[in-house]
């Protein structure tokens, strides 16, 4: 059974920092391409970042671009997300997904507040 489990979440002031943990089992992490996506209090999900399996190459949506890493560390089937400089706007439900699995697998997320 796939399973994603999400952590690292909180309540953060402007500017600060966070850094997001996806712990996968239940498939072969190492050659599963991986995203991030978020979902804002009354909006829609959004994809903010991916990391391809083979190469290691990594995307980013341009609202998190150079604030936000994604990494992975296969040994330990972990993806992480590094989120830095964050603003109010980046408060939502924060969630991995597989992306080139059979079919398309996300965890619970982790709820991130970006509040003075």
């Amino acid at each position: 059974e796939v399973q994603l489990v999400e952590s690292g979440g909180g309540l953060v002031q402007p500017g600060g920092s966070l850094r997001l943990s996806c712990v996968a089992s239940g498939f072969t992490f190492g050659t599963t391409d991986m995203s991030w996506v978020r979902q804002g209090p009354g909006k829609g999900p959004e994809w903010i970042s991916s990391i391809n399996s083979g190469t290691g190459s990594t995307y980013y949506a341009t609202s998190v671009k150079g604030r936000f890493t994604i990494s992975r560390d296969n040994a330990r089937n972990t993806l992480y997300l590094q989120m830095n400089s964050l603003k109010p706007e980046d408060t939502a439900l924060y969630y991995c997904r597989t992306d080139t699995l059979p079919t398309t697998h996300r965890g619970q997320g982790t709820q991130v507040t970006v509040s003075s």
